[in-house]
């Protein structure tokens, strides 16, 4: 093994522009400082948690490893499950080749880990349904005794997933793993900043606030690399998976689909449906129910066209299925559609087509900052920050790609990820 421990923090939804901040709070600046920087990384397409924290741990885009949206597609359900199982994924992990390697693997609320073969695995997975019950559903998806000493420990520190409180409980779980159980690969998801500018936008002082609070957590888990006597042979790896775009409008393109006779719903519920659209907030699916139903697909592409020559404000592009594959997004959709800044889409089929957001509206998850853009847009990049023996110092690049990040951990550890989209970022180690 190159080195002995990997530990690889996500920081979700942290960006490029919270850099210049970042850089000047204690321990981000000491990793970029002795370690390598990676800046204007571009995430994957749709630029989404689960897709790109997906393409992470393989070193694909979605399209190839499988994970295309945050909820997978049940259009009878106006609350879907999320794409959190490991089934999902096509192909290796660097998680399944750790393990296979002999490594003690670790994953803390990271996405699509539910019942993964991780030596201590406590799976990011909650509850949509009213029937949901926290603690079993947990429990069955991950390691029970692991997560049961943990909750029993520190649970005290969760209210829900709400933050800063579900960071603050899996940070303590990753220094607390760390001093006493030591894996050789640890990787923890961190959400406060996602939350915070999915609640308030992206320039505010709450994001600022959380921050301040990814630096203190990062100063505690390197603090407990030292505690634990490792510190010296672990490679920190701090990351972002994508950016956000502050939002003001919602697109209903299904409201669209229905009043074009495309969805039949009886009441609140959708019956049926030729085309119906799959919101990934900044861009949107639409799939046809029969693929080869050509009339379909040309009324459909009619409706995009039109509504992009009415609405050109409003939609940015509309992309057939040939461009979705080469936008490395789902083959399995017919068209693509992506928002103009200021705008997001949901999956509602009732009401205007367009809706202002502001407090009269009753749009069940009021956004004021979003994801799921093209990845390659201005002013809409993360970054990726290494730090150790296996890490060149002073190192900046000026960027990267989310799919490159699976290679290179890989490399590290020294196992094979193969079938990869990515390449290693060779200018950045010390091997």
């Amino acid at each position: 093994m190159k080195n002995k421990y990997v530990i690889v923090i996500s920081f979700d939804a942290v960006s490029e522009e919270d850099l210049e901040f970042l850089s000047k709070q204690p321990n981000f600046s000491k990793l970029i400082k002795n370690g390598a920087l990676i800046k204007n990384v571009e995430s994957v397409y749709p630029s989404l948690t689960y897709p790109a924290h997906a393409t992470i741990v393989t070193g694909k885009y979605p399209k190839n490893h499988g994970v295309i949206n945050n909820t997978v597609l049940d259009f009878k359900n106006d609350n879907p499950d999320w794409y959190w199982y490991r089934k999902y994924i096509k192909g290796d992990t660097i998680f399944d080749l750790a393990e296979k390697s002999g490594m003690k693997t670790c994953s803390i609320l990271w996405p699509v880990t539910a019942r993964s073969k991780i030596t201590y695995n406590m799976p990011e997975i909650f509850c949509t349904k009213r029937y949901d019950n926290q603690i079993l559903k947990s429990a069955l998806a991950g390691s029970k005794i692991y997560q049961v000493n943990m909750n029993k420990r520190f649970g005290y520190l969760r209210q829900g997933m709400d933050e800063p409180y579900l960071d603050n409980f899996a940070t303590e779980v990753a220094k607390k793993t760390i001093r006493e159980l030591k894996p050789n690969l640890i990787l923890l998801h961190l959400i406060d900043s996602d939350s915070q500018k999915h609640k308030y936008g992206i320039e505010n002082k709450e994001v600022i606030e959380s921050l301040k609070r990814h630096d203190e957590r990062l100063g505690e888990i390197i603090e407990s690399l030292k505690l634990a006597g490792i510190y010296e042979d672990s490679t920190i790896i701090a990351l972002g998976d994508h950016s956000q775009i502050n939002v003001n409008n919602v697109i209903k393109l299904n409201s669209i689909l229905m009043k074009n006779d495309l969805i039949n719903v009886n009441g609140n519920k959708i019956k049926s449906y030729k085309a119906i659209a799959k919101s990934c907030d900044g861009s949107s699916y639409i799939y046809l129910k029969n693929k080869n139903d050509v009339e379909t697909r040309k009324k459909v592409r009619d409706i995009l066209n039109e509504l992009k020559n009415k609405y050109s404000n409003v939609i940015e592009e509309v992309y057939n299925n040939e461009e979705i594959k080469n936008l490395g997004a789902d083959i399995n959709a017919s068209f693509m559609i992506e928002a103009k800044r200021g705008y997001y889409f949901i999956d509602d089929f009732l009401g205007e087509a367009i809706e202002v957001i502001d407090e009269s509206s009753k749009i069940k998850h009021k956004l004021r900052a979003s994801h799921g853009y093209l990845p390659s847009r201005d002013n809409y990049k993360t970054f990726f920050i290494a730090y150790g023996k296996t890490i060149k110092k002073g190192v900046v690049l000026e960027k990267g790609k989310l799919i490159n990040h699976g290679p290179t951990i890989a490399k590290i550890l020294d196992i094979d990820l193969r079938d990869c989209d990515g390449i290693v970022e060779e200018r950045i180690l010390n091997l």
